[in-house]
């Protein structure tokens, strides 16, 4: 019996209307017919709900909703897209039913594609080998043919499974071959190789390895023939002795092309040479790969004419050309970036080597209060973001609406027309296409455009004034919380009539404030406005949880505790929150940042019986990772090409540069400890000293190498006071109203007087920036972040990935929980594990998602971390269901705790894992995009591909 709906001619009329065609497997193509996805619904429903399924009306009803609903996915592109693969096609009907909520269904719809794709595999691989060799026909490149070698294809694909015991080869070897075609292109049998691998990630996370190096041979082969110019393809085994002829070719290719720099040429070539490692190509997942691939690895007209391994040593080489031993340092600097212990940012691995060598991650401006200083912010703005660069700019000093101007007589329309300019300008400038240009305007909350600045990014009212490509940030001081808490009036100013506000902070700034809102009752300031401060407040968390911005900063933690101080004020943090550097209308403040691998410095790492275990962090091994680290960090001020004499001049000055970390989720998933316990917070604690005390201590000894940064008399330093002594000064400007531990393990004593002999290299030495980037080539977790979900598919300028969490799946093997049945369980429960009762509750816990975790976990965390660090964090805030009260008691209490900045406030919206079988719609290569719904929380979704932190 067949259950056929009578309301399918509506089904079908969006695939008539642009005439759908379907390729098979075996490449050819037949006209669409939608009954075949009513017939492959009815067979699922029958098999769950037996022949009475078809005497109602609901099972027919719901059949026809879910045909329209899998037709309305597949042409959603219209005239873009003409033609669909069947994998597509039974992947949307899989998506369907488990959206749909018709759960048991889609399991036995997920059994019978299985069922299916097994009877397509044939018991004899050899036999399947012989027949397609002599059937099928490839054609190269050149245009030239030759018979599909199979041999080849067994060899990489052995080499692609070798040490993954859990990837069949042979699985692998037979999906390809099932899809091959006489007449194929080279790179498509290549992308058949990739896509036959990566399907299985979702049930077996070491397919992601086995996807990355089929992906390696396809690189291989386009890399190789481009500097060699002939055609050439080699195996990972042949790779031990192609690296050292390839490398000196591929510098000189890339000095013809003018994109590297011929300086390069006088390193020791052989030396360096002889110290790459090509296996350490296999130690990239996928997404990892495939990041480096679209994103990193340099191209003449998008040939890739870069090798992994020679990516990797061409930034030692860059970082190191200032170096006295040059090649013993590039060799340092290579093992540390290609073992993944530590990874420069974004603009070090765009740049590095390169002929414009801008390798700083970050630049703080102060925007001046007349057109040409307003202007020439928005063209430094332009300059900065041309090579990668993320702002964070100050608008604070601009007069409000309704100010005098003197020149014309006439009155200002405020800050806000000028924020729309920097907006466009953000957008224009794209970074040559690697990643949009993003920057972030701060404003002070007293400044009397307020109100205003809280709207910019929402999608109502007068467009003229919105930034919809602006992040923003309130830069809030003490005095204003404490007007809120004390339930006071606010009073708000343009800063043409109170200008030494913008440059006071702590009691300075309060007695000052004060003082202007007298004069202001006195009639002696033209242009204020009175609020009630908790009305602002609210105000604030709501447009914040409505449209994500403004974020909350807090701008006397950030002063108070800059050991800085002496030579100037931070008026604003950077694009991701975690640079709090002085700013001047003369001095564009810089940041050079890089982030240390936590997961690779645990001490062991063995499958238990209980899963993957550690014992804890490797203290000598971080050291040195971090003393190098610092070193690296340092080079980058002395070889960066600087786009404005303002950066340059900072830079040069105060020498800062930012340490962080990555992989804190996948170390505490290794250390078997909860996110949302004591023992997270501890941890939290004991690697962030541990970071902050050698970071401090190598850059001391940079100084007695190299020489003090010069601004260092005054400072903090020069006094004896260290980040963990800072907060002191925090606590008595709050009269004590501060809630941080101050727990310390490590001999502080003796660093405080190493510090006072020696000196610093570096003005400021830690930030923990977002990491979205290096963290996906590392394959580790974003910086501090919690697990977002346990499998979803990731998004971003790459493509979209299949993400499976592989120390989950290690533990449900453990305990004989790993099956079909369990990954469709998590495809329906978006990766959480809370509503999957067959999870033991000590997994549950260990593996609990962001929004599953109390925001009070983070702030605590996070404050443990803040203490050891001279700059500050980029904390995101997760809440499943958030509330005006929690809000407000969430962002208290982070400003109680000691927090200089947060980052995005997430609440659940719509990036769902896509819950159909999620083969075939990895990478660039995705066949249908799938619709998802529009976001019902804030604005900010936890992937974004067009977001500067998921990046």
């Amino acid at each position: 019996m067949t259950i056929v709906s009578s309301d399918q001619p509506r089904a079908t009329d969006s695939a008539r209307s642009i005439q759908l065609t379907v390729v098979r497997r075996d490449g050819s193509s037949t006209p669409f017919d939608a009954t075949k996805i009513s017939v492959a619904l009815s067979k699922a429903f029958l098999a769950v709900e037996g022949a009475e399924a078809g005497a109602g009306h609901r099972v027919r009803d719901v059949i026809a909703d879910l045909t329209h609903r899998v037709l309305d996915a597949l042409t959603s592109r219209g005239d873009a897209r003409r033609s669909v693969h069947v994998e597509d096609i039974q992947d949307q009907v899989e998506l369907a039913l488990m959206r749909a909520g018709e759960h048991q269904v889609a399991r036995a719809y997920v059994l019978y594609r299985e069922e299916r794709t097994k009877a397509r595999t044939p018991d004899n691989a050899a036999g399947l080998s012989e027949s397609t060799s002599k059937t099928i026909t490839v054609q190269a490149p050149d245009g030239t043919t030759a018979p599909l070698d199979v041999e080849r294809l067994r060899l990489i694909v052995a080499e692609a499974a070798a040490g993954l015991e859990a990837v069949d080869a042979e699985l692998i070897l037979n999906e390809t071959l099932g899809s091959c075609y006489d007449g194929m292109a080279q790179h498509e049998v290549e992308l058949a190789l990739v896509m036959a691998a990566r399907g299985y990630v979702e049930t077996e996370p070491q397919y992601s390895f086995a996807a990355s190096r089929l992906l390696l041979d396809q690189i291989r082969r386009e890399t190789l023939g481009r500097v060699h110019g002939e055609p050439r393809q080699a195996s990972q085994a042949d790779m031990a002795t192609a690296y050292v002829d390839y490398f000196p070719r591929y510098l000189e290719v890339g000095i013809e092309a003018g994109l590297l720099d011929p300086e390069l040429t006088t390193f020791d070539l052989t030396k360096l040479a002889a110290a790459i490692k090509p296996e350490r190509d296999l130690d990239f997942a996928f997404l990892g790969l495939q990041t480096l691939y679209d994103r990193y690895l340099l191209h003449i007209d998008k040939t890739r004419f870069e090798l992994p391994q020679a990516f990797f040593l061409r930034v030692a080489m860059g970082i190191a050309l200032k170096e006295e031993n040059r090649e013993e340092r590039a060799i340092e600097f290579y093992e540390l970036l290609s073992s993944f212990r530590f990874m420069s940012s974004t603009p070090t691995l765009f740049n590095s080597g390169t002929t414009r060598p801008q390798l700083s991650s970050c630049f703080l401006t102060t925007v001046d209060d007349d057109l040409a200083g307003i202007f020439t912010g928005i063209r430094n703005n332009a300059l900065l973001a041309k090579y990668s660069g993320g702002l964070g700019n100050d608008w604070t000093p601009v007069r409000g609406i309704g100010a005098k101007i003197r020149g014309t007589n006439g009155e200002s329309q405020g800050v806000v027309p000028f924020l729309k300019i920097a907006n466009d300008t953000a957008v224009a400038v794209n970074q040559g296409g690697k990643r949009k240009g993003a920057v972030c305007a701060y404003l002070e909350t007293w400044h009397l455009d307020i109100e205003e600045f809280l709207d910019l990014r929402k999608n109502t009212g007068d467009e003229r004034r919105r930034t919809h490509d602006m992040n923003t940030a309130n830069w809030v001081p003490d005095h204003f919380l404490q007007r809120v808490e004390s339930k006071s009036d606010w009073t708000l100013f343009s800063p043409d009539e109170v200008p030494d506000l913008h440059d006071l902070y702590g009691a300075a700034f309060a007695t000052a404030y004060e003082n202007y809102e007298k004069a202001a009752d006195r009639g002696e300031i033209r242009v204020f406005r009175r609020v009630k401060a908790v009305d602002l407040w609210r105000r604030m968390l709501t447009v914040l949880f409505e449209t994500g911005h403004p974020w909350i900063t807090f701008k006397d933690a950030c002063n108070l505790r800059s050991p800085q101080q002496h030579d100037g004020v931070v008026h604003s943090s950077n694009l991701c929150t975690e640079i709090t550097l002085n700013t001047t209308v003369d001095e564009t403040a810089v940041c050079n940042l890089g982030s240390v691998n936590l997961v690779a410095h645990l001490t062991s790492n063995e499958l238990t019986g209980n899963g993957l275990t550690s014992t804890g962090l490797d203290a000598d091994l971080l050291r040195d990772t971090v003393k190098t680290a610092v070193r690296m960090l340092d080079n980058v001020i002395d070889v960066n090409l600087y786009t404005t004499p303002e950066s340059e001049r900072a830079n040069q000055r105060h020498r800062p540069v930012g340490l962080g970390l990555m992989g804190f989720a996948d170390a505490l998933f290794a250390l078997r400890i909860p996110y949302a316990s004591d023992a997270a917070v501890e941890f939290a604690d004991t690697s962030m000293e541990q970071i902050s005390y050698h970071a401090i201590e190598a850059s001391s000894e940079l100084a007695a190498e190299r020489g003090r940064y010069r601004t260092y008399d005054g400072s903090l330093w020069s006094q004896g006071i260290l980040p963990i002594d800072s907060i002191e000064l925090l606590r008595e400007a709050r009269d004590g109203d501060l809630t941080v531990d101050t727990s310390r393990r490590l001999d502080w004593d003796a660093l405080r007087q190493k510090v006072l002999r020696d000196g610093m290299r570096n003005s400021n030495v830690l930030a923990i920036a977002p990491t979205a980037t290096i963290s996906n080539i590392c394959g580790v977790s974003q910086s501090i972040e919690p697990i977002y979900r346990n499998l979803f598919v990731k998004s971003n300028m790459s493509g979209e990935f299949t993400v499976a969490n592989p120390y989950l799946v290690a533990d449900l093997k453990a305990r004989g929980l790993w099956d079909q049945v369990m990954v469709s369980d998590l495809k329906y429960h978006d990766g959480v594990l809370s509503q999957i009762d067959r999870i033991p509750a000590d997994l549950r816990d260990l593996y609990a998602t962001a929004f599953e975790l109390d925001p009070w976990w983070l702030v605590k965390a996070a404050s443990r971390r803040q203490k050891w660090l001279d700059q500050a964090q980029s904390l995101n805030l997760y809440m499943s269901a958030p509330s005006g009260k929690a809000l407000d008691e969430l962002y208290r209490s982070a400003w109680r705790h000691g927090l200089k900045t947060t980052y995005y406030l997430r609440s659940q919206s719509a990036t769902h894992v896509e819950k159909s079988t999620l083969q075939g719609t990895d990478g660039r290569l995705n066949a249908v995009p799938v619709a998802l719904p529009e976001p019902t929380g804030a604005a900010c979704s936890i992937e974004d591909p067009d977001c500067e932190a998921c990046q």
